[in-house]
């Protein structure tokens, strides 16, 4: 068992003012694996008044001194690639298949900066004036736990691609995974006070850097709920705000696709990290007139889901992060079929064989109306609805009418008519045949998803503010 009784302020890993212990629980099986010292409001000033401190020097830094801090970051995560996907598996229940992907998504981070660094003007000209892209200042960086390292990884390398320093405060779930990524940065030798990391609760420390006057700007993902929380508090000093928030994402299978592909397809996509996914596409929208085809290779196809031991190459979702979140994924599931929606496969209970751990029935409803709870309301787990369609028209109808609008999927054999469909689509990513992803495309929500983008040359100047220089 691991114990973690520091943070890391100022370049150092420092005793934290806060006593209070959280443990931590393996969601594989109960197991407690470590226990995490939580910070409070002093930890956060003290972290707040280096990266201030800090950001006076390092806002004036060259593209090429940044591009030398990412070139560091990069390659000291590198050496514990391995390390971080292990305990990644081990606290979180990730897949080693997600797992690794994700620790590979954070290392491509540094890389994506170093790119988007090199094309980026931070001088242009409007008009006769000349317009200079300046950092905004110090970052609240608040992370959750179902992809932590990604998530901190890509937010820090903006933050410094833009000349920003910054205070993080990742899930107090993560903190075995937080503290192998910040000793990771130590040892990329970065300038003191650049990087500062508090664990804590989102009312303590949360609030703390959300209400700090010297916090510039919050870059926050994870549920609706809170975003609106940290947007509201966010007004009173007038931060800007990043929010990438939840989703209900819509998968359009048009009638002329290859039913035999897209569904299946569509089935593991919905389950991506075990359903504890924002951009999950847990709505399937297909033809009416197809629904019994549909269900028969949709039920299939969920048969051949693996639930179990996350760490074995074989598994395609594992168990919930908690025992609160596998049981408000068991709550649904009761929901969906109070509302007399039709249960295809999965329901409620754990798999056999594995009671001990946190670990949900790969489940399907079939006739699902729209306007039902579970097709409206993002429950974080492995739970497909499918949701039969009259036309073209009705589909899209369908597909935007939700309060959610971060992701969508189209499939279709024609590819103009599918980005027809996504044309119409009120969501910040569509992708086309496929689950894809572009680390240099504008990555965010419509409507209640959230609020600016992230990634690439539209994420990194969420991170600066423009300053005209009228000659």
């Amino acid at each position: 068992m691991k114990s973690i009784n520091k943070g890391y302020i100022n370049g150092e890993f420092v005793t934290l003012n806060g006593t209070q212990i959280f443990d931590l629980i393996n969601p594989t099986n109960h197991q407690k694996i470590g226990e995490v010292t939580l910070g409070d409001e002093k930890d956060v000033q003290l972290a707040v008044a280096a990266a201030k401190k800090s950001f006076e020097s390092f806002s004036k830094t060259s593209i090429e001194e940044r591009i030398n801090l990412l070139k560091n970051l990069k390659a000291a995560v590198s050496k514990k690639e391995n390390e971080l996907i292990e305990v990644m598996i081990l606290e979180y229940g990730g897949t080693r298949q997600f797992c690794t992907m994700s620790v590979q998504n954070a290392l491509a981070s540094f890389d994506n900066a170093i790119e988007t660094l090199q094309h980026f003007e931070f001088q242009r000209t409007a008009g006769h004036t000349l317009v200079q892209m300046t950092p905004v200042g110090v970052v609240g960086i608040i992370t959750p736990w179902n992809s932590s390292n990604s998530f901190i990884c890509s937010k820090l390398a903006t933050a410094i691609a833009a000349g920003c320093t910054v205070v993080v405060k990742p899930s107090e779930m993560s903190a075995l995974q937080t503290q192998l990524l910040t000793e990771c940065f130590h040892e990329a030798g970065l300038p003191k006070g650049l990087y500062n990391m508090v664990n804590g609760l989102g009312n303590v420390v949360g609030s703390a850097i959300t209400n700090h006057p010297d916090i510039a700007k919050i870059s926050f993902t994870g549920s609706t709920v809170t975003g609106k929380q940290i947007a509201k508090s966010a007004v009173d000093t007038v931060k800007r705000v990043t929010l990438e928030l939840g989703g209900k994402s819509p998968n359009i299978i048009l009638e002329d696709a290859d039913f035999n592909q897209a569904i299946p397809q569509a089935v593991f996509g919905a389950y991506m990290n075990s359903g504890q996914a924002c951009i999950a596409p847990t709505r399937l929208l297909v033809p009416k007139s197809k629904l019994q085809e549909v269900n028969e290779i949709a039920k299939a196809a969920a048969e051949q889901v693996v639930v179990g031991n996350p760490g074995n190459q074989a598994t395609n979702v594992g168990p919930m992060v908690s025992e609160k979140q596998y049981e408000r994924v068991q709550s649904y599931i009761q929901i969906g079929l109070d509302e007399g929606a039709t249960l295809l496969t999965g329901g409620v209970g754990k798999p056999e064989g594995l009671e001990d751990g946190n670990f949900v029935k790969a489940t399907i409803f079939t006739n699902v109306r729209n306007n039902m709870r579970i097709a409206q309301e993002e429950i974080f787990g492995p739970v497909l609805s499918i949701i039969p369609y009259e036309n073209e028209a009705d589909a899209i109808a369908i597909a935007n009418d939700t309060v959610y609008g971060l992701a969508a999927y189209v499939t279709s054999a024609d590819e103009s008519r599918a980005v027809s469909v996504a044309s119409q689509i009120d969501a910040g990513r569509v992708c086309i045949n496929g689950f894809k992803h572009d680390p240099l495309a504008p990555f965010g929500g419509f409507k209640q998803s959230g609020i600016g983008r992230e990634f690439g040359a539209f994420g990194l100047e969420e991170y600066l503010e423009p300053k005209s220089i009228i000659l």
